[in-house]
């Protein structure tokens, strides 16, 4: 497993607040709250991708007609890539450049976004090429 720093091209960096992922302008004493993402590589492109040490899971979750990013309470080093039930749980990493994004393996053409606005919740879109989402991150394994 390593630790990775994330933020999205508009320099939004991720916190938890309320049990909930978030993305927003840390400064001063709050840059103390950013956290890495934790990955456990499944081959080069996918990974599981967690918080606080892999003990929270960031998953691709459906239901009826919506399909959203959840934290769940699992260890990244209890998951495998041959499990179907795990799957919700992989993301594709593609590189374009300088940064990076991710689409959720379970719910293919879902990324991994940020909003425009500062301190909104970190989700998944399927119309990344829109303006509304942002998409792609800096992604970079923390020294």
């Amino acid at each position: 497993m390593q630790a990775f720093r994330i933020w999205d091209i508009n320099q939004k960096t991720f916190y938890l607040r309320n049990n909930q992922l978030v993305a927003g302008y840390l400064q001063g004493p709050n840059t103390k709250l950013e956290e890495k993402i934790d990955v456990m590589p499944i081959d080069p492109h996918a990974m599981f991708l967690g918080i606080h040490g892999g003990k929270l899971c960031l998953s691709c979750v459906k239901s009826a007609n919506d399909i959203r990013l959840q934290l769940e309470a699992v260890n990244i080093t209890d998951l495998s890539k041959n499990k179907e039930q795990d799957k919700r749980f992989t993301f594709i990493r593609s590189d374009n450049g300088p940064t990076t994004s991710f689409e959720s393996a379970a719910c293919p053409g879902w990324f991994l976004c940020t909003a425009l606005e500062a301190d909104q919740p970190v989700s998944l879109t399927n119309t990344p090429e829109k303006d509304i989402m942002v998409t792609k991150f800096y992604f970079q394994e923390d020294q």
